[in-house]
């Protein structure tokens, strides 16, 4: 079952609950919010355009309100977060040397990482960890600042160009962190019990995203799919029946792609409405990928990556293992995707095997590609990967633990990346 949740706290179920809602954005006489389509509320006895007023930034959680100023607030662009970029291409900031690189330097960030380095627009790293804490580092390795949540941290930070972090904890919060490492506002999503066990208490950890959109709208998962104001109101959300652990992806037209543990890709418009959505044989963790056409490309726990378009599947490839991150986007089309079964795929976009290559123990990391076209992939054989594009191993770097995230690459070439030794290292 999908519900549309509107930003006041109310919820829409037309059509028997089918998870389709009528046209009701034009009604008069309305006597209460659920009579009007969201995001539209009810004033006056009309339906009209809400506007979230600003949670004041007071280190209070953000409540969504129903004011109605003018024009919709907006937030800084994005810079940096999960996939490189809204449509989770796997882009890269820099080069990757042809020799294996040394390492410069290394910073204890006090346990496991399982989010992705971000590197911010002045250069500092960000990195969050199971201790709970975003760390802010400087390029030369000295901690500029943590700032604590009050649980485990899975998301790779997301940047906007004003410096604004975002990130989500398991203690079922979306954060806003200001660049001096102090919190602009935070919002929970969801009612679960955060002291409770078992899925329905993991269902809100907000772990899915963040993702920033070009008006700066945050998309982040959790017990549903969130957008959320720049101001840290919620703009809309859509349950789901199970958990959203993928980072939301954004289509040129603002559709929202996400994943869902019900084994589901879901296709939501700029308006929160569900476009359509498309089942797989397995928990969808991985976040989706949009091609330059449109084509959206997921991994799912049924071993399988899906090509599908406009909630069609145009094709599917099946490897030896479960697909848990996102695949990376070549600039000729070739998709690069890490399975369980150990291997490293390059599928053509028709859907073919070019070529694989076997790690030592699983890929659970999405892979990265370099300014240059190299690959670079995380095993859980603790080593770092480069590839090149046509499958030939490059090099390969030892460290103390399992790597199950994306390195970061500056632009000068440097190398950030975090794992299970809770260490983030810089390789040059």
């Amino acid at each position: 079952m999908l519900v549309l949740v509107l930003a006041s706290g109310s919820a829409l179920c037309a059509s028997a609950c089918s998870g389709t809602v009528g046209d009701v954005n034009h009604i008069t006489g309305c006597t209460k919010d659920t009579d009007c389509r969201a995001p539209r509320v009810c004033e006056g006895s009309s339906c009209v355009d809400p506007h979230p007023a600003s949670s004041g930034h007071d280190g209070h959680d953000a409540m969504p309100t129903t004011a109605t100023p003018p024009t919709p607030p907006t937030g800084s662009p994005p810079f940096a977060m999960y996939g490189g970029d809204a449509r989770h291409s796997g882009r890269r900031g820099g080069p990757i040397a042809a020799q294996p690189p040394t390492e410069q330097w290394r910073l204890a960030v006090g346990g496991v990482v399982a989010g992705s380095p971000t590197i911010g627009p002045d250069g500092t790293i960000y990195v969050a960890s199971h201790d709970g804490n975003l760390y802010a580092v400087a390029p030369d390795g000295k901690l500029r600042w943590k700032f604590a949540t009050t649980d485990r941290v899975w998301s790779t930070p997301a940047v906007a160009e004003n410096g604004t972090i975002y990130i989500g904890s398991d203690d079922d919060h979306l954060y806003a962190v200001k660049p001096d490492g102090t919190l602009a506002w935070k919002l929970r999503l969801g009612a679960c019990d955060p002291k409770g066990f078992g899925p329905e208490s993991s269902r809100c950890d907000v772990d899915g995203g963040p993702t920033i959109g070009p008006d700066g709208t945050i998309y982040v998962g959790g017990d549903g799919i969130h957008a959320v104001w720049p101001d840290g109101t919620l703009r809309w959300k859509v349950a789901t029946a199970e958990h959203v652990a993928s980072a939301p992806a954004l289509g040129a037209d603002g559709t929202v792609y996400a994943g869902c543990q019900d084994d589901a890709l879901y296709a939501i418009a700029p308006d929160g409405t569900k476009r359509w959505e498309v089942r797989t044989g397995g928990d969808v963790d991985a976040a989706p990928v949009i091609g330059g056409d449109g084509t959206v490309y997921v991994g799912s726990d049924d071993k399988a990556l899906y090509a599908i378009k406009d909630g069609k599947i145009l094709w599917k490839t099946l490897t030896g293992g479960e697909l848990r991150a996102a695949a990376a986007l070549g600039a000729d089309g070739t998709l690069y995707v890490g399975s369980l079964d150990k291997n490293l795929y390059a599928i053509a976009p028709t859907g073919q095997v070019r070529w694989r290559v076997a790690a030592a123990d699983k890929i659970v990391a999405a892979p990265g590609i370099a300014t240059d076209g190299t690959i670079v992939v995380g095993s859980e054989d603790e080593h770092l990967y480069a590839i090149a594009p046509d499958g030939t191993i490059r090099w390969t770097v030892a460290l103390g633990g399992d790597l199950d995230t994306t390195a970061a690459i500056a632009r000068d070439g440097t190398i950030y990346v975090a794992g299970d030794d809770a260490q983030l290292h810089a390789l040059r």
